[in-house]
C-alpha cells in the first residue's frame, strides 16, 4: 500500500482537476484526495481494506462503524483532516496514508494536496503533518493481513497488533498475521545477573535510563527511575531503532545493545554528585549550560536542588 502510494510522489494533476486516480475508480474530475487512496488501495490488491469513496467523511464513517477508528496514528493508516469549524465537518476536509509517525508528527503521502501550505492542492506530495493539531482529526486502521503497528494504547494485546507508542515506520511492519506481542510484554532478560524489562527493579533500570537519555533517546515524562515502565521500553526501543537494529526493536535490551550502550555512554557521560556541586558550577566544569544539564537529566525539576550520591547524565 504504502510503496504503491509513494511511487506517485510528484505526480500532477490536469486542468480541472482532471487526475488518473479518480478516472481509474470510474468517477469524474473531482477533489481526489479519498480518491487517491482508494484507487492506490485497489492497486496495491488492499481495495477490500479501504472505502470506495470520493468522500472524506464517508470514509471516516466507514471505518467507523467497524471498530477501526482510532485518534492514534498507525503506520499504513488512512489520516482524515478536518475540525469543528470545516464545513464538511470533523475529518471531513481531507485524506493521506499515513507511512511513519513520532511523537510529534505524521508522515504522509497523499493526493490533492501540496507541499507550500496552500489550501490549493495540484499534485501528490509526501508531507510531515504535527499528529496534535486539532486539523489531524482520526485515523482509519485498514485489516492488514500482516496486522497494523500503531500508537493506540487501548489496540495493545490485540491479533496482528504491533503497539508502538512513540514512533514507528515501515520497517516496523511484521511479515504475517497472527497474534504478535506489544513490545517490552514479554519476559525480562537477565545480562550479568541482572534482570531488564517488565517487573525488573533496581539502581541498574535508573543508570541504563541514564544513558538512553545521553544517547539522546530518552523518552521519560518523570524519571527515568529504579521501575521498569513503559516509558524504558520506548526509550530503549528508540535506541535500538538508532543504532539500526529493526529487527529487535522491541524495546528489550539484549547483551550487546547493553554493552554498546555503555561503551558509548558510560561512565565518561555521567557524574555522580558530591558535597558542594552546584548545576551551574558542574556546567563550567563541563563545558555545558545549566539548560543543557537540565534538560539530559528530566528527573531535576529545581536546578538549585540536588543531592548528594545522585548520579546525573552529562550532555
Amino acid at each position: 500500500m504504502i510503496s504503491t502510494a509513494k511511487k506517485y510522489v510528484g505526480y500532477k494533476e490536469g486542468s480541472g482537476n482532471s487526475n488518473r486516480f479518480s478516472s481509474a475508480m470510474g468517477r469524474p474530475a473531482e477533489e481526489w484526495c479519498a480518491d487517491f487512496t482508494s484507487a492506490v488501495a485497489a492497486e496495491s490488491g488492499n481495495g477490500s481494506l479501504f472505502p470506495n469513496t470520493a468522500s472524506c467523511g464517508v470514509a471516516k464513517s466507514w471505518f467507523q462503524s467497524r471498530g477501526r477508528l482510532s485518534v492514534y496514528p498507525a503506520v499504513g493508516a488512512q489520516v482524515f483532516y478536518g475540525d469543528s469549524s470545516s464545513k464538511y465537518g470533523p475529518g471531513g476536509s481531507h485524506t493521506e496514508i499515513v507511512y511513519a509517525y513520532d511523537s510529534t508528527y505524521i508522515y504522509t503521502v497523499g493526493g490533492n494536496t501540496n507541499d507550500n501550505g496552500s489550501s490549493t492542492g495540484d499534485g501528490v506530495y509526501r508531507r510531515k503533518v504535527s499528529r496534535h493539531s486539532a486539523w489531524t482529526d482520526s485515523y482509519g486502521y485498514p485489516a492488514y493481513p500482516e496486522g497494523i503497528t500503531c500508537a493506540d494504547p487501548s489496540w495493545k494485546g490485540r491479533a496482528g497488533v504491533t503497539y508502538f507508542g512513540q514512533e514507528a515506520n515501515e520497517s516496523d511492519i511484521r511479515q504475517g498475521g497472527g497474534s504478535v506481542p506489544a513490545p517490552g510484554g514479554g519476559s525480562a532478560v537477565v545480562i550479568d545477573g541482572k534482570s531488564y524489562g517488565p517487573g525488573s527493579t533496581g539502581k541498574h533500570i535508573t543508570e541504563l535510563g541514564q544513558l538512553l537519555v545521553a544517547a539522546g533517546c530518552g523518552r521519560y515524562k518523570e524519571g527515568p527511575g529504579p521501575v521498569w515502565s513503559s516509558a524504558d521500553t520506548e526509550s530503549m526501543r528508540a535506541y535500538q531503532l538508532k543504532i539500526g537494529d529493526t529487527g529487535s526493536a522491541d524495546g528489550i535490551p539484549g547483551p550487546k545493545q547493553l554493552a554498546k550502550l555503555r561503551a558509548d555512554y558510560g561512565k565518561l557521560h555521567t557524574y555522580a554528585i558530591k558535597s558542594g556541586d552546584t548545576l551551574s558550577g558542574l556546567a563550567v566544569k563541563f563545558k555545558t549550560t545549566v539548560t543543557a544539564l537540565m534538560k539530559a537529566n528530566p528527573q531535576i525539576k529545581d536546578a538549585g536542588l540536588i543531592h548528594i550520591g545522585d548520579v546525573i547524565t552529562l550532555p
